[in-house]
C-alpha cells in the first residue's frame, strides 16, 4: 500500500486560490427576504410593506405578489445589523421573513 502525504495530493489551484468566508464577505450587501405562509391575507402583506418600509402601494403590491406567486421576495437590503432589524420588525407584524448575505 502506498501512502502519499497531505501535501502531494493537493491541487495547485487549491493553494492558490483565497479562501473567502461568503458568510462575512463585507463587500456583498445583505438581504431581508420575505416568505410566503398560509396565514396572512396578501392585502395585509401589502399593508405591512408600506408601513414598514415606507413603499408606495404599488410597490409594495409588486413585492407582496412575488411573495404570493413565487414564495418569496427581497424587500430590502443593507448591512447585516439593518436587516436583523428588519426581520425583527417583519415578525413582530406576524410575517415570516429571513435574511441572507446577498
Amino acid at each position: 500500500m502506498h501512502v502519499m502525504s497531505q501535501s502531494a495530493t493537493a491541487s495547485p489551484e487549491l493553494d492558490q486560490a483565497p479562501i473567502v468566508d461568503e458568510r462575512t464577505d463585507p463587500d456583498r450587501p445583505w438581504v431581508t427576504i420575505v416568505w410566503n405562509d398560509p396565514i396572512n391575507l396578501m392585502s395585509y402583506v401589502t399593508h405591512v410593506l408600506q408601513q414598514l418600509f415606507g413603499y408606495p402601494k404599488d410597490k409594495a403590491t409588486r413585492l407582496m405578489l412575488d411573495v404570493h406567486q413565487k414564495g418569496k421576495a427581497v424587500v430590502s437590503s443593507g448591512s447585516r445589523e439593518q436587516m436583523e432589524h428588519d426581520v425583527s420588525r417583519l415578525h413582530g407584524a406576524g410575517l415570516w421573513a429571513t435574511l441572507r448575505q446577498d
